[in-house]
């Protein structure tokens, strides 16, 4: 083994100990013994994108690609991570002289959906299901775009291809409900995704307890079990941090999974408003911190999710300072419900060290006559409990569950509004729109 290539593994451990900086090092000791090495740009490249030197990490995916332009995976890569960065047409052209694959094509078509053209992207993740019918990135992604135009009964069918279930089906040790009758069963609903999710398709249960289901309950995150305490048709909420009697469940499902099982189109969303009501002591104890004058209207704000989520940074807006044009609308109290953002702007009431979990939470949006939010969980809740809100939503791949172009909702009938981006990381006009919605109100 040459010193080179000594290295090149050296680095390879390092990738897989997520040492990135570490392996970069090394990997550039390499290329300076070896300089056209295509593997070590590649991985040099793979190393800097980690660390986020995007701008090297590409010049070397593109140094890779031309010394091996056979090797689909660098241009997968490469694409990959211009799209990351919402360079859409810069990753269609690396894709578009790329080999073709069904791996190729599902990117390719994720590239056109973020470049607003979902009618090309649907023909890609077809024909990478042509080529490989078991491929489920293609599936899934093709899923977001039936989802989002509202063409629910394949777009459901084909959501059934994520894969994430398969630790909790492992964990569990269940058989999973395939919709068959539930007369006299007890399901467990599975947790899934985030906050949000739950607590959008946990309206659910009702429907199982209404299928004949003889017991419902539900595994969510602990941060959601005594909000969840409330929810029609369940009989018990079971925390992740304690464990599942298996004994005491004939089955288990996912949430995502119910609106397949329940033929959900756009026009039979079960939506009785509100399916989730906070709890009455809380809702004593908080309601002193909203204070406010008479005639005043109180609004709770929320303007960042949670930044482990993948188009978080395109969801969420760059600080409250985006916000300021709506405080100087007349006649508004202004409460912060924004979770660990430290100080606030001046006429804004921080809410944060009342919160302590989703049931405090719920108390507060309860006493409150608007919510603003980003995509974020806050928005399930508020619409859960009825509570008028209005939703800002990113141009960069918006969310499937908001469908294509409308400013409602068949999810929060008559209490969601949405506001849509209409460029690309620009959310001044959609800030202005608010602030003119919220005087008119």
């Amino acid at each position: 083994m040459t010193q080179a290539e000594s290295l090149f593994h050296a680095a390879r451990a390092r990738l897989d100990a997520g040492d990135p900086t570490a392996a970069a090092a090394l990997l550039r000791a390499a290329l300076a013994l070896d300089p056209d090495a295509a593997a070590v740009h590649a991985n040099l490249a793979f190393a800097l994108a980690a660390t986020g030197d995007v701008d090297a990490a590409e010049a070397h995916y593109r140094r890779a690609i031309a010394l091996a332009p056979d090797e689909s995976q660098m241009c997968l890569n490469l694409g990959a991570l211009l799209a990351s960065w919402h360079r859409a047409a810069d990753a269609l052209a690396v894709y578009d002289a790329a080999p073709v694959s069904p791996a190729l094509l599902s990117n390719r078509g994720l590239a056109l959906v973020c470049a607003g053209r979902e009618a090309e992207a649907e023909a890609c993740y077809r024909h990478a299901l042509e080529l490989d019918p078991g491929y489920r990135k293609a599936a899934f992604n093709l899923a977001y775009v039936l989802l989002r135009q509202g063409r629910w009964e394949e777009g459901w069918q084909r959501l059934e291809a994520r894969d994430w279930l398969v630790a909790l089906q492992d964990h569990l040790h269940l058989p999973r409900w395939d919709g068959g009758p539930l007369a006299g069963r007890r399901i467990l609903v599975g947790v899934e995704a985030g906050h949000g999710d739950m607590i959008q398709f946990c309206r659910y249960c009702e429907q199982l307890k209404a299928a004949g289901a003889a017991r419902v309950g539900v595994l969510c995150h602990p941060g959601l079990a005594a909000l969840f305490g409330g929810l029609r048709g369940v009989d018990e909420i079971i925390p992740l941090d304690r464990e599942v009697e298996r004994g005491d469940w004939d089955m288990w499902t996912a949430p995502l999974s119910l609106p397949l099982h329940f033929r959900t189109t756009v026009d039979t969303v079960p939506a009785a408003l509100p399916y989730l009501a906070p709890d009455p002591a809380r809702v004593a104890r908080l309601a002193p911190l909203l204070a406010a004058a008479p005639g005043e209207s109180k609004v709770g704000l929320v303007w960042k999710g949670n930044p482990r989520f993948e188009n978080d940074a395109a969801r969420s807006l760059p600080g409250l300072a985006t916000l300021a044009p709506l405080l100087g609308v007349p006649g508004v109290r202004w409460f912060s419900l924004q979770k660990d953002e430290g100080e606030l702007m001046e006429d804004i009431t921080d809410l944060a060290p009342a919160i302590g979990d989703f049931a405090d939470t719920a108390a507060l949006v309860a006493g409150l006559d608007l919510v603003i939010t980003v995509d974020t969980a806050c928005a399930h809740l508020a619409g859960a409990l009825g509570i008028p809100c209005w939703v800002l939503l990113p141009a960069w791949m918006p969310d499937w569950r908001w469908l294509a172009d409308r400013a409602d909702t068949p999810w929060y009938p008559r209490v969601m509004r949405l506001f849509r981006q209409r460029r690309d990381g620009v959310w001044d006009e959609v800030v202005n729109d608010v602030a003119a919605a919220l005087a008119a109100r």
